[in-house]
C-alpha cells in the first residue's frame, strides 16, 4: 500500500515538471515568434501633456525614443505611419503614464520625420526582435543619428510644424474617418461568442459583432465610428475589461 501511495506522488511530481518546462518553453518560443504590434492612435508628445499632467515623464524632443506599456524599456521598434507607410525605427524609453487609448507617446521628431498628422496619428507599433535586419540597419546608424540629435536645436521644433508643410495633392490623405476596435481574434466561433455575451453583460458596448476571417479565426470587433470622439468613449468603455491589446483598425 505505501510502495503504491509513493509510485503516485512521484508520478504527480514528475508530470508536474514536465508540465511546467513544457509551458516555460512555450512561453519563450512565443516571445521570439509573435513580436507585439499594435495599430492604433498616437499621441504626439509636447511639454503642455506633461506639464497638464497628461503624461507622467517628458521625452526629448530630439529624440528617437517613444513610451509604449505593453514593451519593456529599450525595446526596438518600427514605428509606422499607415496613412503614409512610412517607418522610422525608434528605442522604447522609461515606463510613462499616458492616456489607455493611446497605443504610444512619440517624440516630435518621430512625427515629423514619418510625416504624421496631429488630427489623425494613426499609428502601427511593431516589435523589432533581436534577429531581425532592423538591428544591423539601426547600429549602422547610431553614430550619425547622435550627431544629428546633438546639433537640432530645440526651438525649431514645434507643434505648428505639421500643420505648415506643403502637400503633394497625388498624395493627399484619405479624409474619411473611418475605425473599427478590435477586440481579439480566435481559432473557434464558441469562443467568441463567449467574449460577446461578457462584454454585452459587463460594459456599456451592446453592438458587438463578429467578423469570419478565415476557417481558423474569428474576429471580436466594436464599430465602425465615424469619429475619434465616438472611438475613445467605445474604447474607454471595454478598456475596463482590462484587455492586454486591444487594436485601432482602419475600416477599409
Amino acid at each position: 500500500m505505501l510502495y503504491k501511495k509513493l509510485l503516485i506522488i512521484c508520478c504527480y511530481i514528475l508530470l508536474n515538471s514536465c508540465t511546467t518546462t513544457i509551458l516555460t518553453k512555450n512561453k519563450s518560443s512565443n516571445s521570439l515568434d509573435n513580436p507585439f504590434i499594435n495599430k492604433g492612435f498616437s499621441l504626439i508628445y509636447n511639454d503642455n501633456y506633461y506639464d497638464n499632467k497628461i503624461i507622467s515623464k517628458k521625452i526629448d524632443n530630439r529624440s528617437l525614443f517613444i513610451f509604449q506599456k505593453n514593451l519593456k524599456k529599450n525595446t526596438i521598434v518600427k514605428i509606422t505611419n499607415i496613412l503614409n507607410n512610412k517607418s522610422i525605427i525608434g528605442t522604447v524609453g522609461i515606463n510613462a503614464d499616458y492616456p489607455s487609448f493611446n497605443n504610444a507617446v512619440l517624440s516630435m521628431r518621430i512625427a515629423e520625420e514619418i510625416d504624421l498628422n496631429e488630427d489623425e496619428p494613426y499609428v502601427e507599433i511593431f516589435e523589432v526582435l533581436e534577429n531581425s535586419v532592423f538591428i544591423a540597419k539601426r547600429a549602422k546608424m547610431f553614430e550619425e543619428e547622435k550627431k544629428v540629435a546633438s546639433k537640432a536645436p530645440v526651438n525649431n521644433i514645434n507643434i505648428s510644424d505639421l500643420g505648415t508643410k506643403e502637400t503633394n495633392p497625388d498624395k493627399e490623405i484619405d479624409k474619411k474617418f473611418s475605425y473599427k476596435l478590435k477586440i481579439a481574434d480566435f481559432y473557434f466561433k464558441e469562443t467568441a461568442l463567449l467574449l460577446v455575451d461578457r462584454i454585452i453583460k459587463e460594459t456599456l458596448i451592446k453592438d458587438v459583432k463578429i467578423k469570419k476571417i478565415n476557417e481558423k479565426r474569428y474576429r471580436v470587433y466594436v464599430g465602425p465610428f465615424n469619429n475619434i470622439n465616438s472611438l475613445q468613449k467605445s474604447f474607454n468603455d471595454i478598456n475596463i475589461l482590462e484587455f492586454e491589446n486591444i487594436e485601432i483598425l482602419k475600416n477599409d
